[in-house]
């Protein structure tokens, strides 16, 4: 039997997608596009700049990909990649902890992304929805044909 929280938790996972891929897209908005904010720097990251502007159009458009909830175990596979090569790249080399090197939200982010590669979107999912018009839209497999089959001990 299940508990109102085993019940809740398809619920639960699909809200923690969403805002951990809101979150996701605010910060490839905010290198690429300046919005809400500028970033920490103050200026956009140029078109195609090397690790900068790649990091952000991850964060955008797997952000997006995360919220709808559209290939979340691959969107989120490859964001969660993203933030620990920020990290160990960018911020490892100012201290040992995130609190000390200001590696808290990319630490967080690549668990946080890296647990929806496990346990994927939860409820609230497009791509559920999407599955299921295309599986509903699939003709059924035609059998191949009668294929001769040594007798089984059940059978003799």
């Amino acid at each position: 039997m299940l508990t109102s929280l085993d019940k809740a938790a398809p619920w639960a996972i699909g809200i923690f997608r969403i805002v951990v891929g809101f979150l996701f897209f605010c910060h490839g908005t905010s290198t690429l596009l300046a919005w809400p904010v500028a970033p920490y720097s103050g200026q956009t990251a140029d078109f195609g700049a090397w690790p900068s502007w790649w990091a952000g159009a991850i964060q955008l458009v797997g952000g997006v990909l995360i919220m709808a909830g559209i290939g979340t175990r691959a969107a989120a596979f490859i964001g969660s990649g993203s933030m620990a090569v920020a990290y160990f790249w960018k911020h490892q080399g100012d201290g040992l902890l995130p609190i000390q090197n200001d590696g808290d939200s990319a630490a967080l982010f690549c668990w946080s992304l890296l647990l929806l590669v496990f346990i994927g979107s939860g409820r609230l999912a497009l791509g559920s929805l999407l599955n299921s018009r295309t599986e509903s839209a699939a003709p059924e497999p035609v059998p191949t044909g009668s294929r001769s089959e040594a007798p089984t001990p059940e059978t003799v």
